[in-house]
């Protein structure tokens, strides 16, 4: 597999990124549906969305919980400057949509939404895979995870390891 570019191109402030795109960060918990609304438009013959969850375990470790931290002015632009990669690299992107959670999540609760539209799916999914995974490598967002044993660690999600 082709080793994905996750730098950035630095966000000019005369770029303006496209005014259906929407950028979030939340204590709330995230909607599906909304995300999925946010993302939809006639012109969509694609809308990939991903949702990253909350797993009982990690590297064979009971995880009780998560807590997640942002720097969330540098985390909204770290999610515009993504949007605006999507679209020098996939022109004909409609809508993106990047929403993260903040806070003390349980297993099974959606940590990270991403969605794209585009008029075809070979793009829709080449833009969500470049938008999750830039945003682990990039944004200013923080994880502990609370294992079942009771002892704790911080991570930041750009040093996680990189899932192909």
């Amino acid at each position: 597999m082709n080793q994905m570019n996750l730098s950035l191109t630095p966000l000019s402030p005369l770029v303006q990124t496209h005014p259906n795109d929407s950028f979030r960060i939340s204590f709330a918990p995230l909607s599906l549906d909304e995300v999925y609304q946010l993302a939809d438009e006639g012109a969509n013959g694609a809308i990939v969305l991903m949702s990253g969850t909350v797993r009982q375990e990690t590297d064979g470790k009971p995880v009780r919980y998560l807590e997640y931290q942002a720097y969330e002015p540098m985390a909204l632009v770290i999610f515009r400057q993504i949007a605006v990669n999507i679209r020098q690299e996939w022109s004909d992107t409609n809508r993106v949509v990047i929403h993260h959670r903040i806070g003390q999540l349980q297993i099974g609760e959606i940590s990270v939404l991403v969605a794209v539209g585009c008029p075809h799916r070979a793009e829709a999914f080449a833009a969500c895979r470049y938008a999750i995974d830039t945003l682990k490598h990039n944004a200013p967002i923080w994880k502990k995870e609370y294992w079942a044993d009771g002892s704790s660690n911080w991570v930041s999600i750009g040093l996680c390891e990189q899932e192909t």
